[in-house]
């Protein structure tokens, strides 16, 4: 028997009935995704992406898609296995979910980039949210096709998504470049977090001018799906009351 406020049926989380209520109640752009990280040796209970190099470029970088945070437009639709090498073109998304150090990714050319251009500062890197422990694998998939508990759930949001997640989360962290260092908060922090995006996601992925993302910890999920729920009945309502209030006028 399934339970209607935690989300779980026999005592296990229901991913599809959670996917369910999170799209009801903040209609993302994509199904919301779910992220699990993977330790070496771990099994992944799906494939791994089959091998797409693009010849590395003069200072051996290349990876299966131009930045990780491709990965989330494709695993709307599909799931499957990735490993640090196919991550490897984009070394600040290597950084931040744990598959470079700090150390190792200010050597590479396209931190170089980023540095040299003035997009970001030294300071700002070194700060960056991370995961912590070096993942063997990271796996991407719908959340309502879910095998196993994935870290962190992704969304696709709007303004009006996010305004109903800022109202039943006034602790929301809003964050901006890089976009995703926002998963690594989410899992390392057990934190709500949304992000503005960046210039490099942007442009990798094509997401539209006025999408946003959120990353949920999915320890706290079945909290988050109650809370949004019970938020937007309070806007519902209100919008009720200013909608005939303004008949006034």
């Amino acid at each position: 028997m399934q339970d209607g406020k935690s989300g779980t049926s026999a005592g296990q989380p229901d991913w599809r009935s959670l996917n369910d209520r999170l799209v009801a109640t903040l209609k993302p752009y994509a199904p919301p995704i779910a992220i699990s990280f993977l330790a070496e040796g771990q099994t992944a209970p799906v494939a791994r992406l089959d091998d797409n190099f693009p010849e590395p470029n003069e200072s051996g970088r290349t990876g299966q898609v131009p930045a990780g945070c491709v990965f989330w437009i494709r695993s709307a639709s599909e799931s499957f296995a990735t490993t640090a090498a196919d991550h490897a073109n984009c070394s600040v998304g290597s950084l931040t979910h744990g598959f470079l150090t700090l150390e190792e990714a200010v050597t590479k050319d396209d931190v170089g980039v980023v540095l040299e251009s003035g997009w970001v500062d030294e300071a700002a890197v070194k700060e960056l949210p991370v995961v912590t422990a070096r993942p063997g694998t990271v796996v991407y998939g719908p959340l309502a096709d879910s095998q196993s508990d994935p870290d962190v759930v992704l969304l696709r949001i709007n303004a009006l998504s996010l305004m109903i997640l800022r109202d039943a989360f006034p602790d929301l962290q809003i964050e901006g470049k890089p976009q995703c260092h926002i998963i690594a908060i989410a899992k390392e922090e057990g934190a709500l977090a949304a992000s503005v995006g960046c210039a490099l996601s942007r442009s990798r992925t094509g997401m539209k001018a006025e999408e946003m993302t959120c990353a949920i910890p999915v320890r706290r999920l079945s909290e988050v799906v109650n809370a949004l729920e019970s938020t937007v009945s309070l806007d519902r309502a209100m919008a009720s009351y200013a909608s005939a209030d303004a008949k006034r006028f």
